[in-house]
């Protein structure tokens, strides 16, 4: 780009400079436990890269020439990732980055491995002549690997997710002892470990079998993409677009971040990326820090239920569902649309309220010379989608999307993928993939107790039979303990639990299965915005400088769609595309889109002048009216709209005559 300040677009792509004022590696250990790994010197480095990059190119070469059955398959995933994590994640988060690798940390990576290497080498043994009989090697090695297992799930993100891997553990075998609602006879332990480690519903089930397939390619998909300068590109685009407009640099974080979502997917990650440039850039304008953090960390949540490629829990999604993932994407395309929309309406009418304008044309890109020179990084993203609208799988349009961002990189010279910028991207795949690895496998424990005592079943009875078979306190209860565990489990094992333990209480109440798992995902994504423990918020209120509980307040109320939408397409699931007439479906879509401008109008209180707070809440009402489909409350919800439109208008011209010279 021509004439940004060199030094922020730096900052915007990670790279580090002295006179940075934020210091990106730290703003990211702070708030993004993925990022807390150590950086040792010499060969001890080297060592971490090569296995990184060889982990890459197992999952790359079983993509395009075949998988391995499922369980070596994610055996195979599971080695790389438990020596890796060992290696790059210290017992303390707090030790020092750069500290060389202890013997005891390489001891634990080759114990780690041993089971894991045993389960390929003797499976197909083991499957043909004692299944459901395991030797004791079998269960010493089975339990070695549960307790490695936890172990480094506990320092790639944090003590919550195995402690409550453990608990179910201790449920499984303590069951006789538990309330009459949750009692079973109990198992032993043979039995558990059997359960865990050599069945196909504990550790090695249908979630590691995601992760170490289409999860981890679409992870090195994007890292390919962004080594590209994929992200970089994105800013400028969206500096093109919209940055000449009303409150620019806002709406520039709205759409930078929207597409960044396609390419990473942590929520945090995304926040520090895009926000070192879009977040100063705000406040350069005029935005408050605290709504300048918030509007970054709600853009950068939004992008893991972005279509078309979302985050890995998407992916789980559909093999629960056991649709085809391009149905999932469907599905989210209109939620997506309502949830970014009322993002931008309420960045509009912010500015508006303060008076801001956009940039000047000298300061942005020019779109014709952008897209002529780098317009070609969008191709593997409509390679990828056109494939899956074709009927291939998600695991080979993601293989041939790498190959096609290979391919076209060398168009240029600033994206040209030399084999070491290659490695370093493989690498950098590799390790993000990590922490999603690490939680599908822990989480399978918890899964598997649900199949292997019933749990799931008995906890979905108690959701009910506490919301008094309502429907909208079902919702409500599995709302709030989406959020909850959102604040202690990652992304994926949200998704992943609540799917298990709440989503069969809204499937007995006759939900509709897409609207149901949708309902959970995007509750648990939302927890990065719901203080106390919002901490795409405070990564944002991290790099503006804000408060952190003010920004979190004020990301909660900027998304408020977000909660407000998954509601309406429970009770309505012609938004998800399910059973959809086309005429009632865009009558639904339309007046969705004018409730949202309305909600906008509420939460930010301006509409061409100051809004009443009464007004404000009539406005709420009429949203709600308008969101939810039906002609009755879409006539009440219209009439409400213009009955504010005019009174506005009225308002300010009122305003403007006062002001005006006399």
């Amino acid at each position: 780009m021509e004439n940004i300040d060199e030094k922020k677009l730096k900052r915007s792509e990670g790279q580090q400079e002295g006179s940075s004022e934020i210091d990106f590696d730290e703003l990211m250990r702070k708030y993004d436990t993925e990022a807390r790994f150590r950086t040792p010197p010499g060969w001890q480095l080297k060592l971490i890269s090569l296995l990184a990059v060889a982990m890459a190119v197992f999952h790359f070469y079983t993509a395009g020439m075949g998988l391995l059955p499922a369980q070596k398959q994610g055996a195979v995933h599971l080695v790389f990732t438990l020596v890796l994590v060992f290696l790059l994640y210290p017992i303390k988060s707090t030790m020092s980055k750069n500290k060389k690798v202890p013997i005891y940390d390489f001891a634990l990576a080759v114990v780690a491995s041993i089971p894991l290497i045993y389960l390929v080498l003797e499976l197909d043994t083991i499957a043909m002549t004692r299944s459901g009989l395991p030797t004791k090697t079998d269960l010493v090695m089975g339990f070695v690997l549960i307790a490695c297992l936890l172990e480094a799930t506990r320092r790639i993100s944090n003590p919550i997710l195995p402690g409550l891997a453990i608990v179910a553990l201790l449920y499984c075998y303590f069951g006789q002892n538990m309330p009459q609602m949750l009692m079973h006879r109990g198992f032993s332990v043979s039995r558990i470990v059997n359960h865990m480690y050599l069945g196909t519903e504990g550790i090695f089930g249908t979630p590691l079998e995601v992760s170490s397939t289409f999860v981890f390619m679409f992870i090195l998909f994007g890292s390919v993409l962004e080594k590209t300068g994929m992200g970089k590109f994105i800013i400028d685009l969206s500096l093109a677009l919209a940055g000449w407009s009303t409150g620019g640099p806002a709406k520039v974080a709205v759409v930078s971040s929207g597409l960044m979502g396609t390419i990473s997917g942590s929520s945090v990650a995304n926040v520090c990326t895009t926000g070192m440039f879009t977040i100063p850039l705000m406040k350069s304008v005029g935005y408050r820090p605290s709504f300048a953090g918030a509007v970054e960390a709600v853009a950068s949540t939004g992008g893991q239920i972005m279509p078309p490629v979302m985050g890995a829990g998407a992916f789980i999604m559909a093999q629960f569902l056991g649709v085809s993932y391009l149905e999932v994407a469907i599905a989210a395309i209109v939620p997506a649309l309502l949830y970014y929309f009322a993002v931008m309406v309420q960045v509009h009418f912010e500015a508006n309220r303060l008076g801001l304008k956009g940039l000047s044309w000298d300061q942005l890109p020019r779109i014709g010379k952008l897209m002529r020179e780098k317009g070609f990084l969008l191709i593997p993203l409509i390679a990828i989608i056109y494939l899956l609208v074709a009927g291939y799988t998600p695991l080979m349009a993601a293989f041939a999307g790498i190959w096609v961002s290979i391919v076209l990189s060398w168009l240029n010279k600033e994206t040209r993928l030399t084999p070491r910028r290659l490695f370093e991207a493989f690498e950098a795949g590799a390790r993000s993939a990590l922490s999603v690895a690490c939680a599908c496998a822990c989480v399978g424990i918890v899964v598997g107790t649900g199949t292997l005592t019933g749990l799931a079943l008995r906890i979905a009875g108690a959701i009910v039979a506490l919301a008094g078979g309502k429907l909208i306190l079902t919702l409500f209860f599995t709302m709030c303990a989406s959020i909850l565990l959102g604040t202690g489990l990652p992304t994926t094992a949200n998704f992943i639990v609540t799917s298990t333990m709440a989503a069969p209480a809204l499937l007995q109440l006759g939900v509709e299965p897409v609207a149901a798992y949708m309902f959970v995902f995007y509750f648990g994504i939302a927890a990065d915005l719901t203080p106390p423990v919002a901490l795409a918020a405070y990564a944002g209120a991290g790099i503006a400088g804000s408060d952190p509980m003010k920004t979190g307040g004020t990301a909660f109320k900027l998304a408020l769609a977000g909660f407000i939408v998954p509601y309406v397409y429970v009770y309505n699931p012609m938004l998800l595309f399910v059973d959809a007439a086309p005429m009632a479906m865009t009558q639904a879509i339309i007046t969705s889109l004018i409730g949202v401008f309305l909600l906008g109008m509420s939460t930010i209180g301006f509409f061409k002048a100051q809004m009443h707070p009464i007004l404000r809440i009539v406005a709420l009402v009429g949203a709600l009216g308008l969101i939810h489909p039906g002609t009755t409350t879409d006539a009440f919800g219209l009439t409400v709209l213009v009955l504010l439109y005019l009174w506005q208008t009225y308002k300010a011209k009122n305003i403007e005559s006062a002001q005006a010279p006399r």
